[in-house]
């Protein structure tokens, strides 16, 4: 029968349509992604990007040549700009503010025709670091207040280029989106005085119900009240409430459950467009004791229509549970 569930953080309702259950090979769907003939991001084409903020790349090879493993640079087409100062002001009522940030796109591999789930774990290993290198770099711009590390994988996810890659967009503000974690976080706190996601951490693990995989380090699962199906979320086992925090030995394992995870969603959905987002503390530390950071796993295997824009419901006709199986039963390779 439906069941409605509660996320524990957001306080936010979603229905699990048992009615409607679906089985991964249910969600399959067209795949039209075809190379183009020009590709920014590909060997050779480095002048037509703007010029690299960081590049792995042999000491022998100069900036903005080929030789590179991982490369970032500044978005051509920034939806934010770091030359603008972080300027508010009024428009009658209304407020506004000049569009300060940053907007960087990290260009995971110079492979065309691969993507995270298929590299192999070292080269993962090196986007992480690069994550972290932009992420440690750019919050020492004190005007800056929240840093977005994110993956559009797919046409339909989003991403405007198939080449792998992912963006980073620094802010002046925190985002609604995490200001309401930080919220129900803070207020879960007040009340049991742990942090809400070490007690979620705790509990999926006893349980295993709805774990995917799980490290020295790191846990992959299902959430509890999850809104799409196959959303998978990735935690660090330790509490961490910013992913600046991540030491050496973390990056490894970030990168082993990241990829093996990744790989699953590809062989159980067939290579889905997705979405991934890495939520973080603020730069000025909030949270720091009861807030977690973590990466939300997004499949794009169904559409937001009126009932979830009109109510703030999700329904999601694939149990948490049942996803964790189909995931699980994915041998890696």
């Amino acid at each position: 029968m439906p069941e409605f569930r509660k996320d524990p953080v957001l306080k936010r309702w979603v229905i699990i349509a048992t009615e409607r259950a679906k089985r991964p090979h249910d969600f399959a769907r067209p795949k039209v992604e075809e190379k183009p003939a020009f590709c920014p991001f590909d060997y050779g084409n480095e002048h037509t990007t703007p010029p690299e903020v960081l590049a792995f790349r042999p000491p022998d090879t100069a900036p903005n040549s080929p030789g590179w493993w991982v490369r970032v640079v500044p978005n051509k087409f920034g939806a934010v700009n770091p030359n603008l100062s972080p300027r508010r002001y009024g428009v009658g009522m209304f407020d506004a503010m000049d569009g300060f940030g940053y907007h960087e796109v990290i260009v995971e591999t110079p492979d065309h025709n691969t993507h995270l789930a298929l590299m192999d774990y070292k080269q993962v290993e090196e986007v992480v670091w690069a994550y972290k290198h932009r992420y440690e770099s750019i919050s020492a711009d004190k005007r800056v207040e929240y840093i977005l590390i994110f993956k559009n994988h797919g046409r339909d996810a989003g991403a405007s280029l198939q080449h792998p890659h992912s963006q980073l967009i620094a802010l002046p503000i925190v985002p609604k989106r995490v200001q309401e974690e930080l919220s129900g976080s803070r207020e879960y706190y007040s009340y049991k005085e742990r942090c809400v996601f070490c007690d979620i951490v705790s509990q999926e693990l006893e349980r295993k119900e709805r774990i995917v995989e799980e490290n020295e380090d790191f846990v992959s699962l299902e959430p509890f009240a999850a809104r799409f199906p196959c959303e998978t979320w990735i935690l660090p086992k330790r509490h961490a409430h910013s992913f600046g925090d991540i030491n050496e030995r973390e990056v490894k394992n970030f990168a082993k459950i990241l990829k093996n995870t990744l790989y699953r969603i590809f062989v159980a959905l067939d290579n889905p467009p997705y979405n991934f987002m890495l939520h973080t503390a603020p730069t000025d530390n909030e949270g720091e004791g009861y807030y977690h950071w973590h990466l939300e796993i997004v499949p794009r295997l169904t559409n937001v229509a009126g009932f979830e824009w009109g109510s703030g419901f999700y329904i999601n006709p694939m149990p948490p549970e049942e996803a964790a199986k189909y995931l699980r039963a994915v041998e890696i390779a």
